[in-house]
């Protein structure tokens, strides 16, 4: 029985002709990758501009009455030119006049940045000699804006088993009443996934252009290691603080599935990237540390009482201030007669006389103390649960660097620990722990 393929490429994989073309070998060098999931042209140079960003700017002139020919005809020229350099028959101009006719109509933001993936996958389809499939016709929203798993699962299935290979536009799907709706921003990974899942594919390959995913960040440390092999639950608690190269929702629909995620270079094919998987193969040998990453911007509200641990729901009560304010919490580290909830700080601060009001009047603490200025950094990994002395290479590798540590919270797995430093600290502390951790 042949195996099966999906593959989603990105908008830098996919930002002019020449990309295109290396993304057609790709495809073609192996006949098992047989669903291509696209996004929207990316940036060709530092300067450019994403097509989607294009989209947005004129949908937003054209909301607010403003002339928007102009932007208009940016995308439509970025096309055209896409077009000529593949040397196929694609009629971009009546595509554009389509799009420009249904936007006067004041649809929903959603149809118009939709637009850049659809286009893209028409051309990329026709230059293919592929199928294309509309995923407003295979990916369904529902009322209340969230994934028709069953429907779409059973939809898309149906439509892609019927043919040898087919093209489908990332980003969005549709309503019950047939308006296009987007996934967040990077919402193509979310439809690779789907498909992939849908179709029954033996792996999902997430082309972009970086030969996998760093531990840690490459503004920060100098040529950090690809990580070779990573779990879902690694994942997901690194991309939770922003080091991913995947959107954090795509790993959901493959996990539930058991299909394995490889992150893949579209400008170095021949890298094997980075697997993801439930579990690693049984031959893997790594250190205790995956990966490290991190996040400034958070505010630590420190309350105390004493004999706060005394007060039955104490806790509850406190986070529920801030749930009715519609801010989560990050971390939430406990003492006796202390708890400390750890929120992002522009959150907290247009809520932050409410909050405080809140905590006085219905816990009566003895102080309240707000800490700003905090930078969150994880130390990952699934082996540190079954290594002595992680903990402690992680402070001593911090206080040779001269670090404060303001605040430790272990996850309940012992596969993370999170460090609470100042701002100031953030990009040594990320150094000294990579230095410690992973270099050697």
């Amino acid at each position: 029985m042949s195996r099966i393929i999906t593959v989603k490429f990105g908008g830098t994989s996919l930002a002019d002709a020449s990309q295109i073309k290396k993304v057609a070998g790709i495809v073609k060098s192996n006949p098992e990758r047989k669903c291509l999931v696209a996004s929207a042209p990316g940036k060709r140079s530092k300067d450019d501009i994403k097509v989607t960003d294009l989209l947005y700017s004129c949908y937003s002139e054209f909301a607010k009455g403003d002339e928007y020919s102009g932007t208009l005809a940016k995308i439509r020229e970025r096309y055209a030119s896409i077009i000529r350099e593949l040397g196929i028959t694609f009629d971009i101009s009546a595509e554009i006049d389509a799009i420009d006719q249904e936007m006067r109509k004041y649809p929903p933001a959603d149809f118009l940045a939709s637009r850049g993936e659809y286009l893209n996958s028409k051309i990329i389809a026709e230059f293919l000699g592929w199928p294309f499939v509309d995923a407003a016709e295979v990916i369904f929203f529902n009322d209340n804006g969230f994934l028709d798993e069953a429907k779409t699962f059973l939809t898309m299935n149906e439509r892609l088993r019927e043919l040898p290979c087919a093209v489908i536009p990332g980003f969005y799907g549709s309503m019950p009443d047939g308006s296009i709706k987007t996934f967040s921003r990077g919402g193509s990974d979310i439809t690779g996934s789907i498909v992939a899942r849908s179709v029954k594919a033996d792996i999902y390959e997430n082309w972009t252009d970086v030969s996998g995913m760093l531990s840690a960040d490459p503004r920060i440390v100098d040529s950090p290691r690809v990580i070779e092999y990573i779990t879902y639950t690694e994942l997901r608690e690194l991309s939770y603080m922003g080091a991913s190269v995947l959107h954090e929702d795509a790993v959901f629909p493959v996990r539930a599935a058991g299909i394995p995620i490889n992150i893949r270079n579209t400008n170095s094919p021949g890298d094997n990237g980075t697997l993801i998987a439930a579990t690693l193969p049984p031959d893997v040998k790594r250190g205790a540390v995956t990966g490290i990453a991190g996040r400034k911007g958070f505010s630590s509200i420190r309350v105390e009482k004493s004999q706060m641990n005394g007060e039955t729901g104490f806790g509850a009560r406190l986070l529920y201030i801030f749930s009715r304010n519609g801010i989560p919490f990050e971390h939430c580290p406990t003492g006796i007669d202390t708890i400390s909830v750890v929120v992002n700080s522009l959150m907290f601060e247009a809520k932050r006389d409410e909050i405080l009001r809140g905590i006085k009047n219905e816990l009566a603490p003895d102080f309240i103390t707000i800490e700003k200025g905090l930078a969150m950094i994880a130390v990952v990994g699934e082996g540190m649960v079954s290594v002595k002395g992680v903990a402690a290479k992680i402070f001593t590798a911090l206080a040779g660097a001269g670090v404060n540590i303001r605040m430790i919270d272990q996850g309940s797995d012992e596969m993370n620990i999170i460090i609470g430093v100042d701002e100031a600290d953030y990009e040594k502390s990320i150094n000294a722990l990579y230095g410690a951790m992973i270099e050697h």
